[in-house]
């Protein structure tokens, strides 16, 4: 089952690589707001769409922040192969992203609670219904968005990058990168696998935590359950949300978490956190290097920026950031970004996030409607 994902492309990007601190020709952004549904979920759906088709599925569900709703309700549509449920937390789901399920004609069913809750019921209604879950716990959605990879490196003539830098949510792309580029060393089709960056939102950063500050790791397969586990249970009795404008990374039970360990050991990887004004600074830079990106994309440039200016990453490596979804994906952070001065509800819920200084807003310049005003305006750009 295909809609014409996977059509997307890597480019060079100087004026993003000036802000992160690269040298010119070194950062590229891998822009995969260009699948059909506008987000990088499509590569996988793609794959756990047509295994669904295989087993007979008459109904498929996924917990979702947005994105992986859009992209199983319209392969769903598209084909007419089988229906859609899917589940979102009460006020966490961005209405661009939401706009796509309601109109592609997916049945929703929206939890009074977050997406960790969504996930925890849709889990249990499938296994109890008999109904094909499409959340990337599916094994056939990693396998569909190693392909990101490959493009990568398409793009790059097989010339493997030092870094790849992605944003860290459910944890599914870093565990599929991780997983491709094991495969491709042990193939013979590439000579050494690039480092691995993964970035939390600092309002949802639980694999942040438990890998610089608990020191959680791989450990060739047995990593500490009871560290984990500890770490859930002080969450819930201090009932720490997950809270960040970059709804997309709003997760504070990764579900991937163990796969994304074997990742990050593979890929010698690393893990930041960086703040909501940060994603936000990073994103308005991507919209005026010419790719406009939904807020969690941004952390990936801000983790890069980050990362360089830690010492980790050097000038003159060659650096690769995933953008995961299109700008229109959420509009209102980026209006309320950029003029929320204009409108007092973005500018509360930019407020709620740490976002205030705005440096590089570009809102709209208020004019009288005069002849001569508009002109001293366009002087003034001149």
């Amino acid at each position: 089952m295909t809609i014409g994902e996977g059509q997307t492309i890597l480019q060079q990007s100087d004026p993003v690589g000036k802000y992160v601190g690269m040298d010119a020709g070194q950062l590229y952004l891998q822009y995969e707001g260009l699948n059909p549904s506008g987000s990088f979920k499509d590569n996988g759906m793609t794959a756990a769409s047509t295994h669904a088709r295989m087993v007979g599925a008459k109904i498929a569900a996924c917990a979702s922040t947005g994105n992986t709703s859009a992209s199983l309700a319209i392969y769903a549509s598209t084909t007419g192969l089988f229906r859609v449920v899917v589940f979102v937390g009460s006020g966490k789901i961005a209405f661009g992203k939401l706009s796509q399920a309601l109109d592609y004609g997916a049945t929703t069913i929206q939890i009074r609670g977050d997406f960790d809750d969504a996930l925890r019921q849709v889990r249990a209604v499938c296994a109890e219904g008999g109904i094909y879950l499409c959340n990337s716990v599916n094994p056939f959605r990693l396998e569909g968005q190693k392909t990101i990879m490959y493009r990568v490196l398409e793009g790059l003539g097989w010339e493997v990058p030092d870094w790849i830098v992605v944003p860290g949510g459910n944890l599914g792309n870093s565990s599929a990168f991780g997983k491709a580029f094991i495969e491709l060393k042990e193939l013979g089709l590439i000579d050494r696998i690039p480092r691995l960056a993964v970035i939390n939102a600092a309002g949802a950063n639980t694999l942040h935590e438990l890998y610089e500050h608990k020191g959680l790791r791989w450990n060739d397969g047995r990593p500490d359950q009871t560290l984990i586990d500890a770490f859930y249970t002080d969450m819930d009795e201090k009932n720490r949300r997950a809270n960040t404008l970059a709804s997309a990374i709003e997760i504070n039970r990764p579900v991937n978490l163990k796969k994304c360990l074997r990742a990050l050991d593979a890929c010698d990887g690393v893990v930041r956190e960086v703040s909501d004004a940060e994603i936000l600074d990073a994103k308005a830079n991507v919209g005026a290097g010419g790719f406009g990106c939904e807020p969690a994309s941004g952390a990936s440039v801000a983790g890069a920026r980050l990362l360089r200016k830690q010492g980790v990453i050097a000038p003159g490596d060659r650096v690769v950031c995933i953008l995961t979804g299109h700008q229109l994906k959420d509009p209102d952070v980026t209006v309320g970004y950029h003029a929320a001065e204009s409108d007092d509800r973005l500018a509360e819920k930019l407020a709620s996030g740490g976002v205030m200084e705005r440096p590089f807003s570009n809102g709209p310049i208020v004019v009288d409607n005069d002849f001569d005003r508009i002109m001293e305006v366009i002087r003034q750009i001149g």
